[in-house]
């Protein structure tokens, strides 16, 4: 059996750091403690000044989806490659269920488009936008097959977007079954009228994608999510969430015990609405949903990350490239494909922001990008952790490696950045999938296929 030593590094997790070897047997983490010696591997890397992190989950991800008439640039095979140089070694992907079919048809599809490409580790969510006579049943069966989470939207109305009767639904079903909800929380009905209003005033530019969107429409839905998760008794997790408005609903149903949880993404925390005002059509490229806000609220999202009102970092990575997807809203913001690219640059850009910048300790921002996503979605300790018996998903991350982020050099399938021209010290040097070294120096040494989906426990009661 391979046997790999990593030597000399700084231990991380969510609870401490401390100076200790790695000593990996196969695809596990046999044991931690300083002063391993290196005859007991067959192969020694030398973490000398590096950090040694658990590999990054990102749990919100949209690999080869269609949407808005074309489908997002990143596959799972470049896809999955773009987060790996980033330092992710697992996600979670959404399948969708079309209305009038079987959540099971969906599953199929997306095991197919994840088989032989996917070359780090995923699981996936399930999409419900029909429950019809047999969706309760269908929850169940996703369970047993290892998708342990259910996403339903309060947004996009005659697409996705589901009523209250058929979440509440849904949540009274997971109660029992143990998964978790998570829910696009927005108005959307509400957001409708404002975009064909907008639309027949002539206001057809990038910038009003956010101007339709209020943030009191994204607070209300948070409200409502809360009442129907006390109601109900089920956990709800609310995504991408991007206003100091619904942040403030999270913390106040937080502070009396309702099981809620929240994450937020980069570019709500480094990111606003002037990126949507840029000249001309630029603002196209940061048309994703919910939009992004004005510059007081990235402080209160930072503060909320940093107090556990908001619980995880993810990307809502969803590419379309800018040349020949985008334009197709070039002149009705309402038409431009919703999304960005993001999954490169999550543990880049929260490190420099978030630790050097003195807004997170290392171990929260451990806790944020791995650690509370692997106990949150039913992966907790195979992933997230750095023990004896987990995955040897490893990050070396040199602290003093800068970088800067542009289109030029990631990785991802997409003509631009969202983030061109930060500069970021911190980065990943090497990264390590079950033990085998699929990034190094800037190289992929992995092979496209490697990644195996992951069959994810239900958490039933256990979510405090």
């Amino acid at each position: 059996m391979l046997t790999t030593l990593v030597r000399n590094g700084t231990v991380v997790t969510a609870k401490e750091t401390r100076s200790a070897d790695i000593l990996i047997e196969g695809e596990r983490i046999r044991e931690i403690k300083p002063g391993i010696s290196a005859d007991a591997a067959g192969t020694v890397i030398d973490a000398t000044g590096m950090l040694l992190l658990p590999g990054g989950i990102d749990v919100h991800t949209h690999l080869d989806m269609p949407f808005g008439g074309t489908t997002s640039s990143d596959d799972f095979e470049s896809g999955t490659k773009a987060a790996a140089f980033g330092g992710t070694t697992t996600l979670i992907d959404f399948a969708i269920q079309p209305k009038g079919t079987r959540m099971r048809d969906a599953l199929d599809t997306w095991w197919k488009k994840a088989d032989k490409r996917a070359s780090i580790d995923y699981g996936l969510h399930m999409i419900i936008t029909d429950l019809g006579e047999a969706g309760l049943e269908d929850m169940d069966e996703m369970v047993r097959e290892g998708v342990a989470s259910f996403k339903l939207f309060m947004a996009y109305p005659g697409v996705l977007m589901v009523d209250d009767a058929t979440i509440f639904q849904a949540l009274g079903r997971t109660a029992k079954n143990g998964a978790l909800i998570c829910l696009h929380a927005e108005n959307g009905g509400i957001i409708d009228v404002m975009v064909k209003r907008a639309i027949a005033e002539g206001k057809t530019a990038p910038v009003y994608h956010a101007l339709t969107r209020p943030a009191t429409a994204e607070a209300e839905a948070v409200h409502r999510a809360v009442a129907m998760s006390e109601i109900s008794g089920a956990p709800v997790y609310i995504v991408h969430l991007s206003s100091e408005d619904a942040l403030n609903e999270v913390r106040a149903a937080r502070d009396r015990n309702v099981p809620i949880f929240a994450e937020t993404c980069p570019q709500y925390l480094l990111l606003s609405i002037d990126d949507l005002a840029r000249p001309g059509f630029e603002g196209a490229k940061y048309v994703f949903t919910p939009p992004l806000r004005e510059k007081n609220h990235p402080p209160k999202l930072w503060d909320g990350l940093k107090n556990d009102h908001l619980q995880v970092v993810s990307t809502d990575h969803c590419p379309f490239c800018f040349e020949d997807q985008k334009i197709l809203g070039k002149d009705d913001f309402s038409k431009i494909p919703n999304g960005g690219p993001g999954i490169e640059n999550r543990l880049q850009l929260l490190f420099h922001h978030g630790v050097n910048e003195g807004r997170l300790s290392l171990n929260r921002f451990v806790e944020l990008v791995s650690t509370t996503p692997a106990r949150l979605f039913g992966l907790y300790p195979r992933k997230g952790e750095l023990a004896p018996g987990s995955d040897a998903d490893i990050v070396i991350w040199n602290p003093n490696a800068e970088h800067e982020i542009s289109a030029k050099t990631h990785h991802m399938r997409v003509d631009y950045s969202m983030f061109e021209g930060f500069r970021v010290k911190g980065n990943a040097r090497t990264v390590l999938s079950r033990g085998e070294v699929i990034v190094d120096n800037g190289t992929f040494l992995g092979r496209t296929g490697r990644g195996a989906f992951l069959r994810r426990e239900a958490r039933g009661g256990a979510w405090k």
